[in-house]
C-alpha cells in the first residue's frame, strides 16, 4: 500500500466541502447517529457492549421501604425553647426541677444536636447522636434511648 505522504487536508483547501459531498454534510449530528446519548440500544448498541457494559439492567438491590427506616429529627435547642409550652399542652411533665420528654408521643424518633441547652431535660428517645446526649448532660438532664 502507498503512504500518504501529504496530508488530505492540504490538497481539500478551498475546496468548501473537503470531499464530504453537498449540503453540510458532516457537520450535524446526523452524521454521528443522532443526539447525545441516543442510540445505545440500537445502533450504536456494539459501543455500549465494549465500553459501558453496565449501562442498562438493575444493579444491586432496594429495600422495601417499610423495612427502611425513616428519621424524623429534633433539635436540642428547638427542645428546650417549647419545652414548658409542651409542658402547659400536657404532652410532657415536670419532674422536680426537671421536664420530662418523650418523643415518639411527639412523632419524633432522633434527637440530634443543634442549639444550646439551658434547662434539665429527661428525654426518651430511639436515637440520640452523640452531641445532643453531651449538651443535655452538661445542662443536667438524662437522654434515655428506647431499647437499650
Amino acid at each position: 500500500m502507498v503512504v500518504r505522504r501529504e496530508k488530505k487536508r492540504k490538497y481539500f483547501r478551498g475546496s468548501r466541502t473537503y470531499g464530504w459531498g453537498r449540503v453540510a454534510q458532516h457537520r450535524r449530528s446526523g452524521r454521528k447517529g443522532g443526539r447525545g446519548l441516543v442510540g445505545f440500544h440500537k445502533h450504536k448498541w456494539t459501543w455500549t457492549v465494549k465500553y459501558a457494559p453496565d449501562w442498562y439492567g438493575k444493579h444491586g438491590f432496594t429495600r422495601h421501604p417499610s423495612i427502611v427506616p425513616t428519621w424524623r429529627n429534633l433539635n436540642v435547642g428547638f427542645l428546650d425553647e417549647v419545652a414548658e409550652r409542651l409542658v402547659e399542652a400536657g404532652v410532657a411533665s415536670k419532674e422536680g426541677d426537671a421536664v420530662k420528654i418523650d418523643l415518639a408521643s411527639l412523632g419524633y424518633n432522633k434527637l440530634t444536636g443543634a442549639g444550646k441547652v439551658k434547662k434539665k431535660l429527661i428525654v426518651t428517645v430511639a436515637k440520640a447522636t452523640e452531641k445532643a446526649v453531651k449538651k443535655i448532660e452538661e445542662a443536667g438532664g438524662k437522654v434515655i434511648i428506647a431499647g437499650e
